[in-house]
């Protein structure tokens, strides 16, 4: 067993996928007579025969399947060792796809990877980011599509490994004409159920939990206007159609800019907390660990500096 080696174990993987010596060998660019010598000392190396000739090729015996199971392991351990140490030896390179709500992409995440991203350590990266709702983000990490999710805490995570990340807090935003802004600085959402909303996305996790919220205070979630991000429903507002809960760090340069009313929901549910989201750490590249890391500081500085 002292003498199993990679190459010869990457060559018996080849061979049981293709059923082919030959096919293996015109892959990996050797003739079969050299595939065939290997494959007959790795079964004098384990002392059991590993491949049934057949006529129209091989397959593995019971012992070559145990054998293919461990190999590919092997292999795969193998590609990321080479993988780890390329990243060490040249500087951080990768890929790293993000999928994130709307309320993180607006609010912080952005900038966070920007600063990421320009640190020269981290030439090599690439980021990608894609908005999606909640219920998406959390199939798309456990699907494999993405390597790191940002979504509400709220969001059933249960399976993946998280860390915590920035917090925020929902407010309504109003026109100061609108009969709401006369409210005080606060204001309870059951107060204000009896006015007409600007929707977001009907899976959002905000649009669910509001719709939650109005049936358990037994009043009607009226929507006046539809629309499919923040930037167009604080529009809507501006124009005096209706109202709209936003997160107020969102929504805080417009309510400075076009003088709008933002009054802080004073429930519970309405301060958040986003959550960093993976499916085993271990398995992250490199650069995702290292994104994952970095965000992870930038929730620390900002709890710290209040």
């Amino acid at each position: 067993m002292r003498d199993l080696d990679l190459t010869t174990l990457r060559l018996f993987v080849a061979v049981c996928e293709t059923r082919s010596i030959a096919r293996a060998g015109e892959q990996a660019s050797i003739v079969g007579s050299a595939i065939s010598k290997r494959l007959a000392q790795l079964e004098d190396a384990v002392g059991t025969p590993l491949l049934l000739r057949k006529r129209r090729g091989v397959v593995p015996t019971p012992a070559g399947e145990t054998l293919l199971e461990h190999a590919r392991a092997m292999l795969g351990s193998a590609h990321r060792i080479e993988r780890d140490m390329a990243a060490y030896a040249g500087g951080a390179r990768g890929h790293v796809r993000i999928l994130a709500s709307a309320s993180a992409l607006a609010e912080s995440l952005a900038e966070d990877v920007a600063n990421f991203l320009q640190n020269p350590a981290h030439r090599n990266i690439r980021v990608d980011m894609e908005e999606r709702v909640s219920p998406e983000i959390v199939r798309g990490i456990r699907e494999g599509s993405a390597s790191i999710g940002l979504c509400w805490d709220a969001a059933d995570l249960e399976g993946l490994q998280r860390r915590d990340y920035r917090t925020d807090h929902l407010a309504i935003v109003a026109h100061p004409s609108h009969p709401v802004a006369r409210h005080r600085s606060q204001v309870r959402f059951e107060d204000v159920l009896g006015h007409e909303f600007v929707g977001m996305p009907a899976l959002s996790a905000v649009q669910l939990m509001l719709a939650r919220e109005a049936a358990v205070a037994g009043k009607p979630l009226v929507y006046r206007v539809l629309v499919s991000n923040f930037d167009a429903a604080l529009r809507v507002v501006r124009a005096g159609l209706a109202i709209s809960v936003v997160p107020a760090e969102v929504a805080q340069p417009f309510t400075d800019t076009y003088g709008l009313r933002l009054m802080p929901l004073a429930d519970a549910w309405a301060r958040r907390r986003f959550a960093i989201c993976f499916r085993d750490e271990a398995t992250l590249s490199p650069s995702a660990q290292l994104l994952v890391a970095h965000l992870e500081r930038c929730a620390t500085d900002r709890a710290a500096a209040g």
